[in-house]
């Protein structure tokens, strides 16, 4: 039976590999066929791996075929990315990893936790987080350092505000542009304090 620390390792791997290799193709490349199922709910099998992929995940060999079909098509799905990763992504991802695998446990559930929060956002909000990151990582270090303090020290009213303001700016600055405008962000949603009528 698989190990869960062995299961952790892969997926963290994987999941600190995402912003290296989630890029989006070019128009003119098209995708790598996946050597995997489809179907999640059919599983992979071991047979169906390249040889590669099979290479990269010599530990799950052995007891491939008890893994969950779900789990197989993650690992089988991540092998190929791994596979379509330049060199230089795939050292990124290692650094990642070694560092998620240097974090107490408390903040490797943390990650795992907002792993999943990500994971569960429609596609074109994840775009925009990783656009937000992007542009975070490019800023100076103590620029980045003072924000993540303010951002620390808020109260969740506070954030919440934050966050409005960074939207207002960043519409402004799309109509500024000439950018195809874009409907007013819903407001959030406040907590009633009396019962509606009947």
């Amino acid at each position: 039976m698989i190990s869960k620390a062995r299961a952790t390792w892969l997926a963290a791997l994987l999941a600190a590999a995402l912003p290296a290799f989630a890029q989006p193709t070019a128009p003119s490349a098209p995708a790598a066929p996946s050597a995997a199922a489809p179907n999640p709910s059919v599983g992979v099998p071991w047979s169906n791996l390249n040889p590669r992929q099979q290479q990269l995940l010599k530990k799950f060999g052995d007891s491939w075929n008890s893994l969950p079909p779900a789990r197989q098509q993650a690992l089988a799905d991540g092998s190929q990315r791994w596979q379509s990763m330049s060199p230089e992504q795939q050292s990124l991802a290692t650094q990642r990893f070694q560092k998620f695998r240097s974090l107490p446990p408390q903040q490797k559930q943390m990650v795992r936790d907002r792993w999943q929060k990500f994971r569960s956002l429609p596609p074109e909000q994840q775009s925009s987080v990783r656009d937000n990151y992007r542009k975070f990582r490019s800023l100076p270090p103590e620029r980045r350092q003072m924000l993540r303090q303010r951002w620390n020290g808020a109260t969740p009213a506070e954030r919440q505000q934050m966050l409005q303001n960074l939207r207002e700016r960043r519409m402004n600055r799309l109509q500024q542009q000439g950018g195809p405008p874009h409907p007013p962000p819903r407001p959030l949603r406040q907590e009633r304090r009396f019962p509606r009528r009947p």
